[in-house]
């Protein structure tokens, strides 16, 4: 069984989000793998097949971190075309690295990303590929090309029936990822990744829907605090109500 996992790098999680020149930048905050993307390596690693890790951007830090866990191989989608993509974008990109691949009867994605928050993009590339979604994965039981998947929802867990090849979002209810292991390590480091464009997948490159015209950190509040004194409690509370009255409250 040949199977794909579908990683994102991002800023670490102690990274603070602000707005500069109406864009939004991490600082100088180290990349690593999408925290929700390890539950999806775990998984993937667990169905027993040949697990290849896709990214896209310019770095290879989330990959080699699927290397280290056990992923058979790595690739980067890396396109300057890329800067601006959406998630619809996104998707379109990696259901056509996924088809590139070949032969794929399982996707796999984390629940969502820590940076952008949509959680969309695994049912959206469902939805290119054409395949069943399975999101929000507690569990998955593969018999032969069909799956059984237990799903983690907010009014309890819901299971579902449905045909291979399948795309699957996995929630921390699946179970704890594994450490890379030092051996694991040294290998990922060494590693070569090739790297795919646009035209090698055989795209152009999908127009965002959704565009960011500004980003701008909210506007700065003063708050003062005054603690009102009395010698009783009804004294108190008629210095408070009068300051209401006088600053127009009610």
């Amino acid at each position: 069984m040949k199977i794909v996992v579908c990683i994102k790098e991002v800023p670490d999680s102690a990274a603070t989000l602000v707005a500069e020149d109406g864009e939004a930048t991490w600082g100088d905050a180290p990349l690593v793998i999408n925290p929700w993307d390890e539950y999806a390596v775990e998984a993937a690693l667990n169905m027993g097949g040949d697990v290849t890790a896709i990214s896209m951007g310019g770095d290879k830090t989330a990959l080699k971190h699927a290397l280290a866990m056990g992923c058979k191989e790595a690739i980067l989608v890396s396109d300057d075309a890329l800067g601006n993509i959406d998630t619809q974008g996104a998707a379109k990109v990696l259901a056509a690295a996924i088809s590139k691949v070949g032969d794929v009867s399982m996707a796999f994605f984390g629940k969502q990303a820590i940076d952008g928050d949509a959680g969309i993009t695994p049912a959206q590339t469902a939805r290119v590929l054409g395949w069943s979604a399975l999101t929000l994965a507690a569990s998955i039981d593969v018999d032969d090309e069909s799956v059984k998947v237990e799903r983690s929802i907010e009014e309890g867990i819901q299971t579902i029936n449905a045909n291979l090849p399948a795309v699957f979002s996995i929630v921390k209810d699946y179970g704890e990822p594994r450490y890379p292991s030092f051996m694991g390590i040294r290998k990922a480091s060494r590693a070569e990744i090739p790297e795919w464009n646009l035209a090698e997948l055989g795209i152009e490159a999908p127009a965002s829907i959704v565009e960011f015209i500004e980003i701008f950190n909210p506007p700065t509040r003063e708050v003062s605090i005054e603690m009102i004194e009395g010698g009783s409690p009804a004294e108190i509370a008629e210095t408070l109500a009068e300051k209401i009255m006088a600053e127009k409250i009610l």
